[in-house]
């Protein structure tokens, strides 16, 4: 499964604001190891639903544990027996556009 997920601290800390808390939410996703990306408005993980879940869910509560309210938005790819999906999606756009990339 492929989930697209944006992690919103309410309210800055004494420790450095919502833009550390957030940044203290990707360490977390890219220390688990799984395939992810982040850019301006989400990140994107890769891999099996319990691991990803976990994973986002430990992102959570590192934010949690900053600011005394947090928002989360997720949307799910669901597509199982599929892997390297976060990358293929993008190829076969490419593939459509003749070869382009971003």
């Amino acid at each position: 499964m492929i989930v697209a997920f944006s992690i919103s601290p309410t309210a800055e800390d004494e420790t450095g604001g919502v833009g550390e808390a957030v940044a203290e939410a990707v360490r977390v996703v890219r220390e688990s190891g799984l395939p992810s990306e982040t850019n301006a408005m989400f990140t994107n993980i890769e891999g099996e639903w319990d691991e990803v879940m976990a994973t986002i869910k430990r992102a959570v509560d590192v934010v949690a544990d900053r600011s005394p309210r947090v928002g989360l938005v997720l949307k799910a790819d669901i597509r199982p027996g599929h892997t390297d999906q976060l990358s293929a999606k993008v190829r076969r756009i490419d593939e459509q556009l003749g070869g382009a990339s971003s």
